[in-house]
């Protein structure tokens, strides 16, 4: 897989594309992802990316002309299956659009900045917008940055693990089961004596019993759409 990211802050986002699993996943060649920095594509000087909205308001607007460019340069070098717009209006990110990400060979990020994007952008190039919750954050780096993670670590080869994340929260619609490791005990708290008792039938009702009860204590939503 190959994800561009472009953004005007490019050093917002390469400290954790580098580390763990997102960096030995780009160690070993499995994703590719690429920062592009939207500055590198203005048209003046003062590599200026953003203008003062039509109309009036507060805030500061991405321009047109670098965003253009720079996606139309990547576009003319391969297709992408997505150009996805990072905003906090788009469509709700959850572990099934992940799903589906995942099986994609190719992805643009787009990262929004100040009050948003020149429309367009949205309306030219733009192919789907994802919000990753009901809030806003100053820019869409750190959405990109959760979006790469939740992808990526679905793609074969990329954990260690790949059986772990069959049981992950959302996966099946039901919160993950409690963990437990050594010691067996610690400050007078046992793990339950079914994890120690070799029984792998037991365990694996135990587990999907906890999460049940889990997900109905925690998120009745997600019980009411099993």
């Amino acid at each position: 897989m190959r994800i561009d990211l472009v953004t005007g802050f490019p050093a917002l986002v390469a400290g954790p594309l580098d580390e763990s699993m997102l960096g030995r996943a780009r160690e070993k060649g499995i994703v590719e992802v690429v920062v592009h920095d939207l500055r590198d594509y203005a048209s003046d000087r003062h590599r200026t990316i953003d203008d003062a909205p039509y109309g009036g308001g507060a805030g500061m607007i991405l321009k047109a002309e670098p965003v253009f460019a720079l996606i139309e340069s990547l576009m003319k070098e391969r297709r992408y299956d997505e150009i996805i717009y990072l905003s906090a209006d788009g469509e709700r990110f959850t572990q099934q659009s992940a799903n589906a990400l995942s099986m994609k060979e190719s992805l643009i990020l787009l990262c929004g900045h100040y009050k948003g994007i020149d429309e367009r952008i949205r309306l030219s190039l733009v192919t789907r917008e994802i919000s990753i919750g009901d809030y806003v954050l100053t820019g869409g780096e750190l959405p990109a940055l959760v979006l790469v993670d939740a992808v990526v670590r679905l793609i074969p080869g990329v954990l260690h693990d790949g059986e772990s994340m069959l049981t992950d929260s959302f996966q099946d619609g039901l919160l993950d089961a409690p963990s437990f490791t050594r010691p067996p005990e610690f400050r007078g708290m046992r793990v339950p004596e079914v994890l120690l008792s070799g029984n792998h039938e037991e365990i694996a009702a135990w587990r999907m019993a906890q999460r049940r009860s889990r997900t109905q204590e925690r998120r009745t939503d997600l019980m009411e759409q099993s």
